[in-house]
């Protein structure tokens, strides 16, 4: 039978800025491990600390701009309706430089947890 997703859950961001994450399917709102799907959005300037998490990313950015970091030092700018994929393992830095900051989609397979993100210190 299908499931509802009345609404999002609001799940704390790491980060220099308040960002917001609306989670709509993963392990908090749903129960879901197989997949997290949330709505983030994130301010001029905001930038979160490295991390190599376990799960593969998938991100489509619906307003503003995405720059996504690697760990050779290589920058990706991710526009409004473009998309980038990082694999699980992969070192990788997100931050919203652009005066807009940037709203975006993300989807995590497996599901999103703070367990197997490994942010840096």
């Amino acid at each position: 039978m299908p499931k509802l997703i009345a609404q999002s859950i609001s799940i704390k961001a790491a980060g220099n800025k308040p960002k917001i994450i609306e989670e709509f399917i993963g392990r908090v709102s749903s129960g879901t491990g197989a997949v997290s799907i949330a709505r983030m959005k994130s301010p001029s300037g905001w930038l979160e600390p490295g991390q190599a998490p376990e799960f593969d990313e998938y991100t489509v950015v619906l307003k503003g701009m995405l720059r996504v970091k690697s760990a050779d030092g290589g920058l990706i700018d991710v526009q409004a309706g473009q998309a980038v994929i990082v694999s699980g393992g992969e070192w990788v830095q997100y931050s919203s430089p652009g005066p807009d900051g940037a709203e975006y989609i993300a989807v995590c397979i497996p599901a999103f947890s703070p367990d197997t993100v490994h942010r840096d210190a």
